[in-house]
Formats: structure tokens, C-alpha cells, sequence
């Protein structure tokens, strides 16, 4: 029998294939798969689900175009309400769970699939489920109303203080340079109408927020207040899906994921306010989310290898 777990991210698929053993077979990328509903949203998602489950297929020796899976998980970007029947019409599957990111993160982060997982990359949100399989979530609003300590909300707390900087209402920050050097623009209000545009996506507006760790790292006063309120704004979406699963002092673990926790001032204020709750535990994630879905898949099945 075989199994597949898939991560459908914002910028890459990943597929995982396992056996009713446990025992991993191959695995696989594509592209990204996020959005289904705009655009070009449904062909782009079934060349990423399409690509990486051939990838992963090839990788276990497996025939893409003719393999059926006992069970099937996906965790899906941009949530799983309009993904469904188009996996469903991708793949062969007797059971095909399609949820979100932050359940696959959370099953691989954690040594049972319990516990809290912090994912802060273009976005944040925090998740968390309990031994009695009661789930809760915090943050994950998108980039209008929340996704506090995100990379896309580190850039925009730098370009705010570029731009107050510019007016004169601001303290000095380096910050300014290193954002005009890394968009041309030729000062904060031109390069904030190149934010506005449509050559600037969200994520690669986030993917500028290892210059304002960089310019924390090196001194920079108003950089460095931006690190510490994004960790600190991560570390209460955590106590937030603590406080409404488990009693005060209770042990937990709390996982993190994501590409604004590669900055080793965050991480460290981060793990220090997290673990100051009396119980919690915090550490890397132990599998990746595409492994977590092929966890999920198993449960689906009613079996619990270990991979």
C-alpha cells in the first residue's frame, strides 16, 4: 500500500511517498500550488501537484500515471475549501483529507503531532492541538489585518521608518539606504509606490527582510526594535493557542517554522519568551510538513508507522 503527503506552498509542492511500513520511498518538488480560484490559480496548482507527485513517483521507482494510494493528505497554502475536487480529479486516492499548512506543520513539527507550531515566513500564524485532539489556531489573517512578525510586516515596519526618516518625524536608520540599494528606487516614497505595483509581490516584498536583521545585527537602534516586537508578536500568538488548550504549567512543545526564524536575533528573543511559560519547551521541528502530511495520511488510514 502506499501513501502520499503533500506541502502545497506559496512558492514550491512538495510530495512525499511512503509504504504501509512506514518507510519513505520518495519524494519530490514542483511548483506552487496556492490560490486555485484566482487567475490562472487551478492550472498553476495542477502543474505543482502534478510535477512533484511525478518527481516523488520517479524518485520510489513508481509509475505516476498509474498509482493509487490507500490514503492521501494535502496541506494546502491559502486554505483547502476550493481544493478538494481538484485533487480529487488529479490522483487515485481512497481517502483524501485536504487541509491546511499549519496542521501538516504541526504533525511533522512535534514527536506525536501535538503541541504548538509557529510558522512566520511571507505570513504568521500560530496552531496547536492537545491530547485530546481539540485544535486551536491564532494570527494567520493575512497581510491587511495581522501576520505580525512575518516578513512582509518586518519590511513594512522598515520601509514606515524609512519613510518617517525621509519626512523628518523619524530617528536616522540605516535602513533606508539598504532598502533604496535593494529596489533602486531613488528614495522611501518612490520606492513605497513600487510596493503598490504589481512588480512586487508580498512575497518578494518579504523575501527583503533579512536587510533589516542584517542592519539590527549591525547596531542599527530602529532595526533592532523591529526584530524584537516581530519576535514578540510570534511568541504571543503561541501563549494564545497555549492559554486556549492546555492549564497553565502543563508541558508542551512549540515548534517553529519558516524563513523569518533564519535570523538568529529573533530566534533567540523568541525561544526566551516562549519558554518563560512555566511547561513549554521550545525546538526546531522535527520532520518537515510534507513528511506531517504523510503523517496525516496514515492517521486517516488508521495506521501509525513511524517514518
Amino acid at each position: 500500500m502506499f501513501f502520499l503527503g503533500v506541502d502545497g506552498g506559496q512558492s514550491s509542492t512538495k510530495a512525499v511517498i511512503g509504504d504501509e511500513t512506514g518507510r519513505v520511498l520518495g519524494s519530490g518538488s514542483g511548483g506552487p500550488c496556492n490560490h486555485a480560484a484566482a487567475g490562472e490559480g487551478r492550472a498553476r496548482m495542477e502543474r505543482g501537484v502534478r510535477d512533484s507527485l511525478a518527481a516523488a513517483c520517479g524518485g520510489a521507482g513508481l509509475d505516476a500515471a498509474t498509482i493509487s494510494f490507500e490514503a492521501a493528505c494535502f496541506g494546502m497554502s491559502g486554505g483547502p475549501d476550493d481544493k478538494h475536487a481538484i485533487l480529487a480529479s488529479i490522483l487515485r486516492t481512497k481517502r483524501l483529507i485536504v487541509t491546511t499548512d499549519a496542521v501538516i506543520a504541526l504533525a511533522g513539527a512535534t514527536s506525536a503531532g501535538q503541541g504548538i507550531v509557529v510558522i512566520a515566513g511571507t505570513g504568521s500564524i500560530a496552531f496547536g492541538r492537545n491530547a485530546e485532539g481539540r485544535v486551536a489556531r491564532a494570527g494567520g489573517w493575512g497581510y491587511v489585518f495581522g501576520d505580525g512578525g512575518a516578513g512582509f510586516d518586518t519590511v513594512r515596519q522598515a520601509l514606515r521608518a524609512a519613510l518617517r526618516m525621509e519626512e523628518g518625524w523619524g530617528p536616522p536608520t540605516s535602513l533606508r539606504a539598504a532598502l533604496l540599494g535593494a529596489t533602486g528606487a531613488r528614495d522611501a516614497n518612490d520606492m513605497l509606490h513600487q510596493f503598490y505595483g504589481d512588480e512586487w509581490k508580498r512575497e518578494r516584498v518579504a523575501s527583503l527582510a533579512p536587510l533589516v536583521d542584517a542592519a539590527a545585527m549591525e547596531g542599527d537602534g530602529v532595526a533592532a526594535e523591529i526584530v524584537t516586537r516581530a519576535a514578540q508578536e510570534l511568541a504571543t500568538l503561541a501563549a494564545a493557542v497555549r492559554g486556549q488548550l492546555w492549564k497553565p504549567g502543563a508541558a508542551i512543545e512549540v515548534a517553529y517554522i519558516g524563513g523569518v526564524f533564519r535570523s538568529r536575533m529573533l530566534l533567540e528573543r523568541f525561544r526566551l519568551l516562549v519558554e518563560l511559560e512555566e511547561g513549554s519547551v521550545c525546538a526546531p521541528p522535527q520532520r518537515s510538513p510534507a513528511e506531517g502530511a504523510l503523517l496525516e495520511a496514515y492517521r486517516a488510514a488508521r495506521t501509525e508507522p513511524r517514518p
